[in-house]
This record gives structure tokens, C-alpha cells and sequence, in this order.
């Protein structure tokens, strides 16, 4: 018997394929500049930090969904990967657990990760310094979709979004939160994850299911 912990879709696939696509077309573009000494510039040169991005992005996704297969018990349902209908972003992992849905966003970044909170103005996400808070509006939409999707599939079912940094430093006290999103490293998703909730088995396949038709591998 199949284990209901099993993963759907492939973790990073999108962005895999993304970050070959730039290296297709950089190659092609060298060679093409420079049929005599091409092959000896590819090798000596570097990608490009933008063509870097898409598979540091991919690992990141990866690494998420290996935690997510190893650390979560047979009631969790995860979704890698799905595709975001009517528009060209996609969701890293869609999670259905006994406590409900969850909307999880892969990070991969150094340095420190803190939410801050002025006096006057918004909250602002920063990442060694810089202000991030774009990352948060992202995964906002994304939970405003899904949960519009649960709203039919299974009224009443939680939904909640997540960013999961698999590098960086999150406080050591405290779980940050940014318009009602947590900030967790790969252990205290799990762990939030495998709580207990008012979704049985059966529920949590069924809710899964419906929710990789609504949102296609990307």
C-alpha cells in the first residue's frame, strides 16, 4: 500500500528547466559568436547570476521537498510544483495536512532574515539588509488562490502560507510572521506540518487530489 506522505509532481522541475533553457541559449549564442573558440570561452567563463538563480532556486525546492519525504508522517500529502492557472508563476509546494492546507514558498538566501516592524508603515521582509518584502506579496497571492480553491473543494478547511528557507538566519526566539505568514527553517514546517487537526486520512487525500487538478504540475 501506497503511503500517503508519497510527494506529487517534481520539486524545482520549472525552475530546472528555466535554468537549462538560459543555458541553451547562452551556449548557442557564444558559439555562434565565436565558432572558433567558442567551447574554450564557455569553459573558462562563468554563468551569469540570473542563469545562476534558476537552479540555486531548484536546489532550494528540492531540498524542501526531500525534508518534507523525510520528516512528515503518512497523513501529509505534498504537491511540488503546480502551476498557477492564469498566470505564468507557480507554487512551490502545496501541502494538505491534518491541521489543513498549507501554501509553502522555498527560499534559498544568506545572510539574516528578519521581519521588521517600524513605527509608522508596513512590516518590511529584509534578507542581509535588503528589503525583500516583494517575496511576501508573491506568496500572498498564491494563498489567496489556493484558498479560493479550498473554498469549493472543502469550505471551512484552513488554509495558511509558509516560506520555508532552507539557508539564512531566522531569530533563534520566536516564529517571524509577515501578513499572517510564517517564517520557518525545514524542521519546524515539518513539525507544524504533523500536528493534529480536524482533517482525517481520508480527507486529506481527497482535498489533495482535487487540489493537484486545480493546480496542475507547472
Amino acid at each position: 500500500m501506497q503511503r500517503r506522505s508519497e510527494s506529487h509532481g517534481t520539486a524545482g522541475a520549472s525552475a530546472r528547466r528555466e535554468h537549462e533553457r538560459r543555458q541553451a541559449r547562452r551556449e548557442q549564442e557564444k558559439l555562434r559568436q565565436h565558432p572558433r573558440i567558442g567551447k574554450l570561452l564557455l569553459a573558462i567563463q562563468e554563468a551569469p547570476q540570473h542563469e545562476k538563480r534558476w537552479a540555486h532556486g531548484a536546489e532550494g525546492e528540492e531540498l524542501v521537498a526531500a525534508a518534507l519525504a523525510k520528516r512528515c508522517g503518512p497523513d501529509v500529502v505534498a504537491l511540488h510544483d503546480r502551476r498557477l492557472p492564469g498566470t505564468r508563476a507557480n507554487i512551490d509546494h502545496v501541502v494538505v495536512a491534518p491541521r489543513g492546507v498549507w501554501v509553502v514558498d522555498a527560499k534559498r538566501y544568506s545572510g539574516k532574515i528578519r521581519v521588521e516592524k517600524p513605527l509608522l508603515g508596513a512590516a518590511k521582509l529584509t534578507i542581509a539588509g535588503r528589503d525583500r518584502t516583494k517575496l511576501v506579496d508573491g506568496l500572498a497571492k498564491q494563498v489567496a488562490a489556493v484558498r479560493d480553491a479550498v473554498a469549493d473543494i472543502a469550505p471551512g478547511t484552513p488554509v495558511q502560507g509558509a516560506f520555508c528557507f532552507v539557508e539564512g538566519d531566522l531569530p533563534l526566539l520566536g516564529t517571524p510572521q509577515i501578513k499572517g505568514l510564517e517564517l520557518l527553517h525545514r524542521r519546524l514546517l515539518a513539525k507544524r506540518l504533523n500536528a493534529a487537526g480536524p482533517l482525517d486520512a481520508p480527507s486529506v487525500s481527497r482535498i489533495a487530489a482535487a487540489l493537484g487538478d486545480r493546480f496542475p504540475s507547472a
